[in-house]
């Protein structure tokens, strides 16, 4: 897994590694009339193109060249510029995503590979977008800004919604292929909303117990395949796709740190549901 904020990847990365998380797209945007925000990256660029302006937007990232990328919208605070953000990403205490509220907040943080549509909600102001990918702060990045839009869009309604917390998930255990499901942070914390398939609920219930014994890389060997639902989000960032992933039994999972290194799942921030049909 590559992240924005490598130290908050490091505890999933063998994990991620070890069940192919996130080797292809699990999730789509439904086609909507909602204004697009396109995201064009590639081995030495990523370039924002399409409506920029504020309220529900379908953000279509198209990546060529790049494996495991993440596209990602950082939205600044009045009076921050974008220089700021890179030199905080340069340091150690960009390291910690939570460290970056000062300047603003992580707003969308979508996997990519080829093609990708997820929805989401922007406010005006200034951004950045940049393209996690590796252990190193992200090389490829670009500012924008969004105007208010005279009538935003709204975003259509999810069929299902799940939010993360200190330190769990809150919502349906059970998502059906096919249906609109926004993903919330509510917590005070950055939080990420990832799942890796299993063969079965004994499989499971051995993966949960590994995870909060930190044997990440024996949970990982139980893995199957996965889904990234949304990279890690400040508090109030929301996403919304359909759901594409294979049906089976899957464990969810936030994968950051706190502060005195200790990973999330290692506080209970994981639980087994299931994708039908």
């Amino acid at each position: 897994m590559k992240r924005l904020f490598p130290r908050a990847a490091v505890m999933a990365a063998s994990l991620a590694a070890m069940c192919g998380l996130f080797g292809t797209a699990q999730t789509s945007a439904t086609t909507t009339t909602l204004p697009t925000l396109t995201l064009t990256i590639n081995a030495s660029s990523i370039t924002v193109g399409g409506t920029t302006q504020s309220g529900g937007v379908n953000v279509v990232t198209t990546a060529t060249g790049v494996k495991e990328a993440s596209a990602i919208l950082f939205l600044l605070k009045p009076g921050v510029s974008p220089a700021e953000l890179y030199a905080l990403l340069g340091s150690k205490a960009g390291q910690d995503p939570n460290n970056a509220s000062k300047l603003g907040s992580i707003v969308f943080d979508a996997e990519t590979e080829g093609k990708s549509e997820t929805q989401t909600t922007l406010q005006p102001g200034q951004y950045v977008a940049l393209v996690g990918q590796g252990e190193g702060p992200p090389k490829l990045h670009t500012s924008f800004t969004v105007t208010a839009a005279a009538a935003p869009a709204t975003l259509p309604s999810p069929q299902a919604t799940i939010k993360t917390i200190e330190f769990g998930f809150r919502g349906p255990s059970t998502l059906h292929d096919g249906e609109l499901v926004r993903f919330e942070n509510e917590g005070f914390l950055v939080h990420m909303d990832v799942a890796f398939q299993v063969k079965n609920m004994k499989s499971a219930k051995k993966a949960i117990k590994l995870l909060l014994a930190g044997k990440e890389k024996q949970a990982g060997k139980l893995g199957i395949g996965g889904a990234s639902f949304a990279g890690p989000l400040s508090t109030g960032g929301s996403q919304q796709e359909t759901i594409t992933a294979k049906p089976g039994v899957y464990v969810q999972a936030c994968f950051m740190d706190t502060q005195d290194g200790r990973n999330h799942t290692r506080l209970g921030m994981e639980r087994i549901i299931k994708i039908v049909k």
